[in-house]
């Protein structure tokens, strides 16, 4: 497979991943050093991190995503990735799903085994009325 195709491949197995909740699949997808960008917030750094907020998240909630992917461009060891997503937070007790769309911009790094999310770039919004 080439690399664009293997780059792809990661991001829907993160949509499936996360809609099954599976924290430690999604954890094989990101790099140790990973960092996540979302306004308004601190930058979420690590996989401990991430894995803490999701886990505590997902007690309450579960995630539905779907995303297009609008440019990938890989030079080397490295890439990035501008897709326009699509995430619904749903109350597991019922109640209305939390909407956000918008755009992402993420890096990959190549590492021994394979390709990882390095940084992520959250710029979804609430949508309402949807």
């Amino acid at each position: 497979m080439n690399d664009d195709t293997l780059i792809r491949d990661l991001i829907a197995r993160w949509h499936a991943a996360t809609a099954a909740g599976d924290i430690d699949t999604l954890l094989g997808l990101i790099a140790g050093d990973v960092v996540f960008l979302v306004a308004g917030q601190p930058p979420m750094r690590g996989r401990q991190a991430f894995a803490d907020a999701l886990a505590a998240l997902l007690v309450t909630h579960r995630i539905e995503s779907s995303g297009e992917v609008r440019e990938l461009a890989i030079s080397g060891d490295l890439a990035y990735c501008w897709s326009e997503l699509d995430v619904r937070v749903i109350p597991r007790a019922g109640g209305d799903a939390m909407r956000r769309t918008g755009n992402v911009l993420s890096i990959y790094r190549r590492e021994a085994g394979g390709w990882v999310l390095a940084r992520d770039a959250n710029l979804l919004t609430l949508k309402t009325g949807a």
